[in-house]
């Protein structure tokens, strides 16, 4: 399932009435400002993050929280929200302040949109105007883009050398057998998923190549060659440390899923300097960086608050 985009949300860390924020900890990092924080803008801030449970999103929302400590606040960290709602219902409600979402979650899970927009910024652009009647506001995305892709084993590739998922298509038609997939339940029938991606790219795989398995078990499954291509997320850390070669989705059907700050309308009113604090980190986010410090996580299992606090005193983003 893909992870950030359940519709059905979990209310874990959340209370029944409204699913309101219970919980929560202190961040107590020993921080200073570096290239975040100069002169202590939110000093005095008393400040909430939040995230969804997955790695990527655990280390963006203790990054986010890193940064507003470098910068003088005092920052709850009640990360770690099961869902993609409940998340976004705490900064929409003010039980929290700020987290890093997705545009292309937004777009199509919160806001009810079919078709995505191809082009990333114009994504995030009309994201931002729709959720201004919902007191959030977003700022400026980074160029990490978690979408789907198909991937395949260097066995593989140096057997069919596809490239694209044009090609894909081309070895779809010419040798049917050869095109086997091993993606997610969800994948499988969602419209921006296989169905969507068929349609688009003229191809047609049929049922019995098609094999439904838990997101893990893809990866692993797809380095030992039991499929010749697998549904992964362009930012999973499993992809570089497993040597899978990425199709280029050459015809931009994947919706954008760039990463990008969500505030509380209030919160940011009361205190517009986060807009400055966030913007140097946002800026380093990219496809690169979140494969390695996913790795970090999913493949060494170091701590998702560490390697974050670990990659932004290595970038000077604090001391």
């Amino acid at each position: 399932m893909r992870r950030r985009i359940r519709a059905l949300v979990t209310c874990v860390l959340l209370a029944p009435a409204g699913c309101g924020l219970t919980s929560g900890s202190p961040m107590s990092d020993d921080v200073k400002p570096g290239l975040i924080g100069k002169g202590e803008p939110l000093k005095g801030a008393d400040l909430t993050v939040t995230s969804k449970s997955f790695t990527e999103s655990l280390i963006h929302g203790a990054m986010m929280g890193i940064a507003f400590q470098a910068a003088g606040a005092h920052v709850l960290d009640r990360t770690g929200i099961q869902g993609s709602i409940g998340g976004r219902e705490a900064v929409k409600k003010g039980d929290a302040d700020a987290m890093y979402e997705y545009t292309g979650t937004a777009w199509i899970t919160y806001q009810g949109h079919s078709t995505p927009i191809p082009d990333p910024r114009q994504q995030w652009q009309a994201v931002k105007a729709a959720d201004v009647k919902e007191g959030l506001t977003w700022l400026p995305p980074s160029r990490l883009d978690n979408t789907y892709a198909l991937a395949m084993n260097q066995d593989a590739y140096r057997k069919y050398g596809t490239r694209t998922l044009s090609d894909v298509a081309a070895l779809a038609k010419k040798n049917p057998g050869a095109v086997t997939l091993c993606v997610e339940g969800e994948f499988a029938n969602r419209a921006d998923g296989l169905p969507g991606m068929e349609k688009k790219y003229g191809m047609h795989i049929p049922a019995k190549n098609v094999t439904q398995m838990d997101t893990g078990i893809i990866y692993t499954q797809t380095a030992k060659g039991s499929c010749t291509y697998g549904e992964v997320f362009t930012t999973d850390g499993r992809i570089r440390s497993m040597n899978l070669v990425v199709m280029d989705d050459d015809k931009k059907f994947f919706p954008n899923y760039n990463a990008a700050p969500e505030i509380n309308t209030t919160t940011f009113k009361k205190w517009p300097a986060i807009a400055q604090v966030l913007a140097p980190l946002t800026a380093r986010l990219d496809n690169k960086v979140a494969q390695e410090l996913n790795a970090k996580v999913d493949v060494d299992g170091e701590d998702p608050h560490q390697v974050a606090l670990d990659w932004m005193r290595k970038e000077g983003l604090v001391k």
